[in-house]
């Protein structure tokens, strides 16, 4: 009776329960493939370390930092994002600005509750990472979602995304590469929507990019204002060092963006979190950017060597028609639908556990939530049911885990997919 319908409605991630539960019953003695939380086992580069050292004897790196970031770590920023993406800031007419915040969620939650008014809608591209309906609920908007799946590897088409824009559309949320599906949007669908977007002048966007590092087949990603700089005034992009850095814990993310966004941004910063870790900020202003690819290129092959581990293994137990390439961030889409053992659930007389809403509100069967339990509790393979990405009957699961126990899990994976 004392919560508000607000808290109440707010989904419980089951990224972070179902990881909370395989680490319980490993710590039970059972052996566990934890393949559900999107962090790397990499400890980060020494050289980041040891400027995290280094602040540690100055005043400052305990003191609150200014509530949008340090500005020399804040012009860092924007030229580091300048220097990857080909772009520049300037000459646009409009000035830009970075806002540090505590990790790429808080950019992503401060972005939606600065421009959404209640009503207001806000498209989310399918797989989607579950957050983004939530955050955009929460500040009274309306999360309004462009279906995908496999066979068009999991990419919305720009009719898709045409038919949902209304009048009531205020943003378009783009997660290139994305999580959960591990993919990226190609060259072509960036440059499509370009100039879907010239179609409609008063749209935003909020560009998901904390993955920009983490791709690991050519082509690398690439952004719709790369091929239309003018869309840079309507954009907010979004990174961090949660996932290129192997530093989910340490809560630094950030969003370049116009200055009348990021000065709103800061405002309703200032009266939630205020300002990001002081300490982190500091050394990520020592630390040299252009040594990161001597640490990411070991990260890139790890996970291109797991990705390829799904095709051989796939292929070798008589699964290749649920598989499909990867390019980039930590994830793959298992579709539980096409596999076997999915008839033992569709038969199953009882549906308790297989109701679900689609986006659209029509009702289907939806077993995935069961399956992954079976998998958790039976076989000892953590998933995440893939419902809450948007894409119903799936599961994700995160290929960063060691090559050896990584196969071992597959493989175990493999067989139940196809029956066994």
């Amino acid at each position: 009776m004392y919560l508000s319908k607000r808290a109440i409605n707010i989904k419980e991630s089951i990224t972070l329960k179902l990881n909370e539960k395989a680490v319980g019953l490993a710590e039970k003695g059972n052996t566990i493939y934890n393949l559900t939380a999107g962090q790397l086992p990499f400890r980060p580069m020494d050289d980041f370390v040891k400027s995290i050292e280094k602040e540690l004897n100055f005043l400052k790196s305990y003191q609150y930092a200014p509530v949008a970031g340090f500005a020399d770590l804040r012009k860092k920023l924007k030229a580091y994002v300048e220097n990857n993406r080909s772009i520049s800031f300037n000459g646009h007419g409009v000035d830009f600005d970075c806002v540090i915040s505590n990790g790429a969620k808080h950019s992503i939650y401060n972005i939606i509750g600065s421009i959404t008014d209640p009503g207001d809608e806000i498209i989310v591209l399918a797989p989607y990472w579950i957050s983004y309906p939530e955050m955009v609920m929460c500040w009274g908007g309306i999360p309004v979602v462009v279906e995908s799946n496999k066979h068009n590897n999991f990419t919305p088409t720009m009719d898709d995304i045409r038919k949902k824009i209304t009048s009531k559309t205020k943003a378009i949320l783009v997660n290139s590469p994305n999580n959960p599906a591990g993919i990226h949007y190609s060259n072509q669908w960036m440059n499509d929507f370009a100039k879907l977007l010239n179609d409609f002048p008063n749209l935003l966007v909020i560009s998901d990019e904390i993955y920009y590092e983490l791709s690991y087949f050519d082509p690398k990603p690439t952004y719709f204002y790369q091929y239309d700089s003018k869309l840079l005034k309507r954009t907010m992009i979004v990174e961090g060092i949660s996932k290129s850095f192997a530093a989910t814990g340490l809560r630094i993310g950030f969003c370049i963006t116009t200055k009348e966004i990021a000065d709103a941004i800061s405002k309703l910063q200032a009266q939630t979190t205020s300002s990001a870790n002081s300490l982190i900020q500091r050394a990520l202003v020592s630390f040299d950017f252009a040594k990161m690819p001597e640490f990411l290129n070991p990260v890139r092959n790890h996970l291109k060597i797991n990705a390829q581990s799904i095709r051989r293994i796939f292929s070798e137990m008589g699964l290749s028609h649920i598989w499909y390439q990867t390019t980039s961030a930590f994830y793959y889409l298992v579709d539980f639908s096409s596999a076997p053992v999915f008839k033992r659930y569709s038969s199953s007389s009882s549906s308790a556990s297989a109701s679900a809403s689609t986006s659209n509100g029509d009702e289907c069967n939806d077993y995935c939530i069961q399956i992954c339990s079976d998998l958790l509790e039976k076989h000892g393979i953590a998933m995440v049911p893939g419902a809450d990405f948007g894409i119903h009957n799936s599961g994700r699961l995160s290929l960063v885990l060691e090559e050896e126990i990584f196969t071992r899990a597959m493989k175990i994976l493999a067989n139940f997919l196809r029956g066994e």
